[in-house]
């Protein structure tokens, strides 16, 4: 399959960039200023293109691949790749699903009890030598908090068995009731805001959901909740948010994802009711290889003529 060319949008894992180097002819966008003239030149011979949360492919790239014939996404979002004009050309499309689930679950009850517990402020304070004059102060108890959860899919659902260990009340949004659930469905996000005291964003990011979090379940939310963001930036309203932390409408956010990433609001930066990651809630060792395995395994399936392993066009 040498001769097969593959387009990585973005640097994304190295244990990949180097399996796929073995199987393909694969093209590292970044390395090309130029694009334009780039495609001109290698069009006809890319057939794939391997993307993640960051970098996939739009109309306009699709449109100047006309071999192109998979995208495999190292991510469980699609939000980067242009669905419509992939199933009208008839391109395959696939995704990283369940393997990163139990990660970005882990990592979501990590920030409610970092955030309500102040464990990076308490850190810093052991760090600057503050506990020899005093103890910390007070903190917030997490068991028993009420968690409401955007979206119960894969993630939503991991995440709320584990909140469940906490001895927390369950409750959640989605397009429709879940007909095998047992927590407390909320028909709208306020409703769901309104009635838990952390809110948990673990949806994926469509047109439909972009800003799905805004002043008004901000407000609903109030001065003593706190928003978990796991899911994408977009989902929120980030300037509401940053408004809302500075002026105490809302009482803490953990968020690993924002609106513009890498870049980051700087009014964030000043608050201590917050904790900040940089996109790493499936970021471990071995989630990262599982995912790896996953885009190579659906690449190979296609160029060898067999069933996608996780196909989503």
């Amino acid at each position: 399959m040498e001769s097969i060319g593959v387009l990585l949008a973005c640097p994304m894992n190295s244990y990949l960039e180097e399996e796929l180097t073995k199987r393909y002819n694969l093209f590292r966008f970044w390395n090309f200023p130029d694009r334009t003239q780039f495609l001109s030149q290698h069009s006809n011979s890319i057939r794939a293109v391997v993307g993640n949360a960051f970098a996939g492919a739009d109309a306009a790239l699709i449109d100047a691949l006309p071999k192109l014939e998979i995208v495999s996404s190292f991510s469980v979002g699609l939000d980067k790749i242009d669905l419509g004009k992939c199933k009208e050309r008839g391109i395959k499309v696939t995704n990283t699903p369940d393997v990163l689930t139990d990660d970005v679950a882990d990592l979501a009850i990590g920030l409610m009890l970092a955030v309500l517990r102040r464990i990076p402020q308490c850190d810093l304070y052991v760090r600057n030598g503050l506990w020899k004059k005093g103890d910390f102060r007070l903190t917030t108890r997490f068991s028993g908090k009420r968690v409401g959860i955007i979206g119960l899919g894969r993630i939503g659902a991991a995440v709320a068995k584990r909140a469940e260990a906490f001895d927390c009340p369950i409750s959640y949004y989605s397009r429709t009731k879940k007909a095998d659930s047992n927590y407390t469905y909320y028909p709208s996000v306020i409703e769901l805001a309104s009635n838990c005291d952390i809110l948990v964003v673990a949806c994926a990011l469509t047109e439909e959901t972009r800003h799905i979090v805004n002043r008004e379940v901000i407000d609903a939310l109030g001065p003593k909740g706190v928003l978990i963001n796991i899911g994408r930036g977009p989902h929120v309203d980030e300037p509401e948010l940053v408004k809302a932390l500075s002026e105490g409408r809302l009482g803490g956010a953990g968020l690993d994802v924002f609106a513009n990433e890498p870049h980051v609001p700087e009014e964030l930066f000043k608050l201590d009711n917050v904790v900040l990651l940089p996109h790493v809630a499936s970021g471990t060792e071995e989630t990262r290889t599982d995912m790896a395995n996953l885009v190579i395994g659906n690449l190979e399936a296609h160029f060898n003529g067999k069933p996608l392993l996780t196909p989503v066009v």
